[in-house]
C-alpha cells in the first residue's frame, strides 16, 4: 500500500464502533516504555471491547475522517477547525503511510478554510512521527485523560503554506 492507494473518507455514525477497535487496539500495541501500564489501560477507557458511545458524542463537535482499505476501515483521525485531536492506525495497518494520509487531509482541510498553523497534542510515542511530518514541539505538559488519569503529553504545532493553496 502507497500513499496513492490509501483512500479516505468522512466517518459515518455507523463506523464508531470500529473507531473505538481501532482506538483499544492501537493503545494495547503499545509497549509500556512511556505510560505505565496503568495509564495504557485508562487511556483506553479501560475497554477491551469497543464501545462507540464516546466516539459518537465526539462526532458531534469533531470532524472524524477514516482510512479505508477495500470496505475495512484501518485508521481514523479526528479535528476541530485548526487542531488535530486524535490519530490512531490499527497495528496491523501501521507503517504503511496511513497516519501521514490522515495528517496531510488534516493540513489540507485547515489549509482550504486559510487557516496557516495547526495544532496538536501528541503523545510521547508520536513525537517523532509528527516530528517528521513537520510539526514542532511547543511544550510539554499534563493531559486530563476521560478517566482523570494525567499523562506526560507533548503540544505540537505546525505552520501551514496557505500560498500554495
Amino acid at each position: 500500500m502507497n500513499a496513492n492507494e490509501i483512500s479516505l473518507r468522512p466517518a459515518v455514525e455507523t463506523d464508531a464502533w470500529v473507531l473505538s477497535a481501532i482506538h483499544i487496539a492501537a493503545i494495547k500495541a503499545l509497549p509500556a516504555t512511556f505510560y505505565t501500564h496503568k495509564e495504557l489501560l485508562a487511556w483506553r477507557n479501560y475497554r477491551e471491547k469497543p464501545d462507540g458511545s464516546n466516539i459518537l458524542k465526539s462526532m458531534k463537535a469533531e470532524t472524524f475522517w477514516v482510512a479505508v482499505d477495500g470496505d475495512v476501515v484501518t485508521g481514523f483521525a479526528s479535528f476541530i477547525v485548526d487542531e488535530l485531536i486524535g490519530l490512531y492506525v490499527h497495528p496491523n495497518y501501521q507503517g504503511k503511510g496511513i497516519g501521514r494520509a490522515l495528517v496531510q487531509h488534516f493540513c489540507d482541510e485547515a489549509i482550504a478554510q486559510g487557516i496557516d498553523k495547526v495544532f496538536t497534542t501528541a503523545s510521547l510515542y508520536a513525537e517523532g512521527f509528527y516530528l517528521r511530518l513537520g510539526f514542532t514541539a511547543i511544550k510539554r505538559a499534563p493531559h486530563h485523560l476521560r478517566t482523570g488519569v494525567i499523562v506526560p503529553v507533548i503540544k505540537m504545532s505546525k505552520t501551514l503554506n496557505i500560498a500554495m493553496a
